[in-house]
Formats: structure tokens, C-alpha cells, sequence
């Protein structure tokens, strides 16, 4: 898919007309990033009214602002611009980036039921994916279906715990997934992110990996949410197995957090509710002529996508410059790929497709991390450009 073209059609929402969408391109004029507004078939530049997206979300008034998109320059037409969106495209031509820029980007771990399963097998597994059938197995039958009813926290999260330790099944996946407190951590560095088109990137030790396909809230330095899109939070299964501490070096690492393709603004025709009862569907086609389908509900998510938000934001941490939160996924791939019980693994050259109707898709290929473009332009980068640009206030 990606090898020859990429088109609008590919990427908008159904009801893309009716969508306040925002994001940024790479401006050949300007030697940086310009954030955009898409209405009509075109990108409009929108830096008058900030310069970043992280500004942009922090106005009060950004839906009232950007009602008539005709205040705005033109820039081009997204089809156009989605022809150089593509791996081995000119860089130095007009093409979408990832919609965040300096803000801070969480992810939240085991949040849905299927995908905490998975982690134990992980970590019982140490990282071997023959194990990972047999184990899975054995881990059914101990904790069976239970857990899907239990609310994270409760009297009753408490006593199955109490159960599971006496039977040594313990893990410390189970803790932050039916405990108290949820896993937040720090998936990507602020400008590392990956748009629409680009290669993911798999660091070259891992042999068991897969993508994890989300809902990516936008939030303001005041923990207001006001936008969501989508993402792929690419997962190297092996490494976290070995040990939950190498977490880092499996869930960052060049190109491997893809958001995209644009922000959707919270307005009177898409809310937060409309995120709670998403379908997130994922597509993976390999060159091997491998195809696999799988979707993910948000009507299953374990914590609600507000306590989520309240754990990694409060009076406990702050973020001055907003961020973005990966949800979750419940949708950990099992079908085989190789060997029988090992389970799915990425081989390069996959194509990878998220996808919801009111966000649009999310289309990336995966290569290794220590192939595909390296990340230059960071914030430095950015703030000296903003400020040739006169951009800055």
C-alpha cells in the first residue's frame, strides 16, 4: 500500500466534512514544521494562531478560531501532500507529520483484560516466544475469565489478588492492571513522534514484536481533554519479557511511536463520549503475503479514559506544555506467523493500518530502527526555526 500511494480517501474520517481537524507538515518555505488545519481538501496554515500544536491547544478559543477556515493561507491540497507522506519520498518535499510537537507523550499499560493476559505470558516467557503458547494455556486456567469483571481497585481486584499469590500467579502486570494504580509511563520523547506514511522503526535485537494499535487523547497543561487521534505504540514483546525495567528499550527507539494521521477537536460533533465507545481496527499485510485483522473496543477498556488522565496529571505531576496519552490496547496479536505456538511477530516491510471511522487511519511500514531516517529536528531545532520564522512571541 504504502510502496505507491497514499490518498485522502485512505486516511479521513467518514464524516471528515463534519471534522474539525488539526495537524502539521514539513514546510519546504520555511525549513520546519507548520501546524495545519484540512478543510475542504486542503491544508490551511493555522501559525498565526500559534506556532506549535501544543499552543494551538492550550487557546480556549481554537474551535471558535478556526470555524472559517478561509481566515487561513492555503499551503496545498492533502492528496498532494500525501504523495511525498511515503517511504523513500523526497524529505525536502511538503509531507505530514506527526500531528504533537512538544508535548510530552504517556502511554497506559494494561488497560483491557486480553492485553494484560499477554504481559503475564510475556514475563513468564522471559522473553522466548515458544513458550508463550503453553504458558498461555496455564495462566487460563488459574485465573479463567474473572478478571474481565473486575473493576481495578475494588474489594474484589484485593481478594482475587490474595488468591492468585496463595497459587503463585502473581505478576506484576496483574498489579497495575486489576491494582490500584495504573501504568503510566513515557513512550517517546517530545518531536520523535511519527506521522502518517512514515516507517516504524523495530530495534534490530528483537525477534518478537507487534504493534499496538490506540486512541491517543490530546491534553492540555491543565489536564482538560480536548481532541483525540490515533496511534501505534510498536511493542518489542521479547525485550520486555526478559525484564519489565528493559521497558524503555522496548517502547522507544527510533520511530517506534507513530500518531496520526490529525488531532480531532472535542466539538459539537465528536466528544469524548464518541472516544469511549470507539472499535479500534487494526490491518497488518505483509510482503510474504501474510494478513491479519484484529479490532480493539474502548467499550472494554478496564479504567475510564478520565482516571487515566487524572493519574498521570494532578497535583502530583505537571506537564506546562500539555501531552499526549496512548489508552491501551486490548488487542495482543496470537495468530501464528512462524513456528506453531509462537505466536505473531513483524517482519519488515509490514504494512500497518489503525484504523476508526470518526478518527480515519493511521497507515505506517516497519523497517528496523537503525535503518530508516534518523530524528534530527528536535526542540532546539524547532525554537531556532520558529524564531527566524518570526514566530515566536
Amino acid at each position: 500500500m504504502l510502496e505507491h500511494s497514499m490518498t485522502a480517501q485512505d486516511i479521513l474520517p467518514k464524516d471528515s466534512t463534519a471534522a474539525l481537524l488539526i495537524g502539521r507538515v514539513w514546510d519546504p518555505r520555511a525549513s520546519g514544521p507548520t501546524p495545519v488545519l484540512l478543510a475542504n481538501g486542503s491544508l490551511h496554515d493555522i501559525s498565526a494562531l500559534a506556532p506549535t500544536t501544543s499552543q494551538l491547544l492550550e487557546r480556549d478559543d481554537l474551535v471558535a478560531k478556526l470555524a472559517n477556515a478561509a481566515d487561513f493561507p492555503v499551503l496545498g491540497t492533502l492528496d498532494d501532500v500525501l504523495a511525498n507522506s511515503i517511504p523513500d519520498s523526497d524529505p525536502g518535499k511538503m509531507h505530514l507529520l506527526a500531528p504533537n510537537d512538544v508535548q510530552a507523550v504517556k502511554a497506559s499499560g494494561v488497560t483491557f483484560v486480553s492485553s494484560l493476559l499477554e504481559r503475564v505470558i510475556e514475563e513468564q516467557a522471559r522473553g522466548d516466544s515458544s513458550k508463550a503458547d503453553q504458558i498461555r494455556r496455564e495462566i487460563t486456567e488459574i485465573i479463567g475469565e474473572d478478571l474481565s469483571q473486575i473493576q481495578p481497585g475494588s474489594d474484589k481486584a484485593a481478594d482475587i489478588k490474595k488468591v492468585l499469590l496463595e497459587k503463585g500467579a502473581w505478576s506484576q502486570y496483574l498489579e497495575v492492571g486489576i491494582g490500584p494504580d495504573a501504568e503510566i509511563f513515557t513512550k517517546a520523547p517530545p518531536m520523535s513522534s511519527v506521522g502518517p506514511g512514515a516507517n516504524v522503526g523495530l530495534h534490530p535485537i528483537s525477534h518478537w514484536n507487534n504493534p499496538e494499535p490506540e486512541l491517543v487523547l490530546a491534553i492540555t497543561s491543565t489536564g482538560r481533554i480536548v481532541g483525540a487521534t490515533l496511534g501505534n505504540d510498536v511493542n518489542l514483546r521479547d525485550v520486555e519479557g526478559r525484564s519489565a525495567l528493559l521497558l524503555g528499550k522496548a517502547k522507544d527507539n527510533n520511530g517506534s511511536c507513530s500518531v496520526g494521521p490529525f488531532i480531532r477537536l472535542f466539538d459539537g460533533n465528536f466528544t469524548l463520549e464518541n472516544v469511549k465507545s470507539a472499535d479500534i481496527a487494526l490491518t497488518i499485510d505483509g510482503e510474504d503475503g501474510f494478513h491479519l485483522e484484529g479490532v480493539s473496543s474502548m467499550s472494554k477498556i478496564s479504567r475510564s479514559p478520565e482516571s487515566l488522565v487524572g493519574q498521570a496529571i494532578g497535583k502530583h505531576h505537571q506537564y506546562p506544555d500539555g501531552f499526549m496519552l496512548f489508552l491501551g490496547t486490548m488487542f495482543a496479536p496470537v495468530q501464528d506467523r512462524g513456528a506453531k505456538g509462537a505466536g505473531f511477530t513483524h517482519e519488515i516491510g509490514d504494512s500497518v493500518k489503525i484504523s476508526t471511522p470518526q478518527l480515519g487511519a493511521l497507515i505506517n511500514r516497519v523497517d528496523r530502527s537503525d535503518k530508516i531516517s534518523p530524528w534530527t529536528f528536535g526542540i532546539t531545532a524547532l525554537m531556532s526555526n520558529l524564531a527566524r520564522r518570526g514566530l515566536l512571541k
